[in-house]
């Protein structure tokens, strides 16, 4: 067998997994374990906005409690995440500083979270898409995960739902595709298994790691993690439990 035999041979005995996913604003860690775990993270924010989602807030801890990090944007029904602008008249870069140094200011590693978000948010940005987009490349950056990240508005899609999201895999080439747990409630598995997709369904099962302020909550901003954990972070970062994958 020639090299370009068993070198085609190797690439089509290959397993190309591929995690699909709106941006969000300074996300959580499994987040980013998802991103990790995949060959190929797409970030798909040409689909409608919703309000009251993760794509323009997280939350941070404090020592009263859970607050909000919110970035104001200006939004009309029926846009799409990527067309939604950032409210540039409110100076939400202060309130945003003071409130993660309220709640971080004390961790050992706070120098590199805020210097993380510092970078993030120094561009002016347009669009909250573009703001989510600066952020998880430098937290992917510090966290050393070199998963590619493409965005779905390349791929020229079709279709609605499950047919829009196979549409998308099959162009990049994927035979895995990644979700998010609570997809199972609305995708077509069967369209999955007829055009030879692996479904599989991430979980989100975390250990405990050193926070200020009193008893351990985990889903809030993965700035928190590095704040309080520094380049150890990726020790607290895969999930100890296996992705679920549906009975066929």
């Amino acid at each position: 067998m020639s090299a370009i035999e068993k070198n085609s041979e190797k690439k089509s005995n290959f397993n190309k997994c591929v995690a699909i996913i709106q941006s969000s604003y300074i996300p959580w860690r499994g987040y980013f374990d998802f991103i990790d775990s995949a060959d190929v993270f797409v970030i798909y924010d040409d689909i409608q906005y919703s309000t009251g989602s993760w794509r323009n807030r997280n939350q941070i801890k404090t020592k009263t409690g859970l607050k909000w990090l919110t970035v104001p944007v200006h939004k009309k029904t029926g846009m799409l995440i990527d067309e939604v602008s950032i409210d540039r008249s409110q100076l939400w870069q202060n309130s945003h500083r003071l409130l993660l140094k309220e709640s971080l200011g004390f961790a050992s590693y706070f120098k590199d979270a805020m210097e993380i978000w510092e970078e993030g948010i120094a561009p002016e940005h347009y669009t909250i898409s573009k703001l989510n987009i600066k952020l998880i490349n430098s937290i992917c950056n510090y966290l050393e995960i070199t998963t590619p990240i493409v965005m779905s508005r390349d791929y020229h899609l079709t279709g609605a739902k499950t047919e829009r999201l196979i549409g998308l895999i099959k162009k990049i080439g994927g035979t895995i595709y990644l979700s998010g747990p609570t997809a199972s409630a609305y995708l077509d598995e069967n369209q999955f298994r007829e055009n030879g997709i692996s479904l599989q369904y991430k979980t989100y099962d975390y250990p405990n790691y050193p926070q200020l302020w009193g008893n351990f909550l985990g889903n809030v901003s993965v700035l928190d993690l590095i704040a309080n954990t520094g380049k150890e972070a990726r020790q607290f970062l895969k999930s100890q439990s296996n992705n679920i994958i549906p009975v066929s």
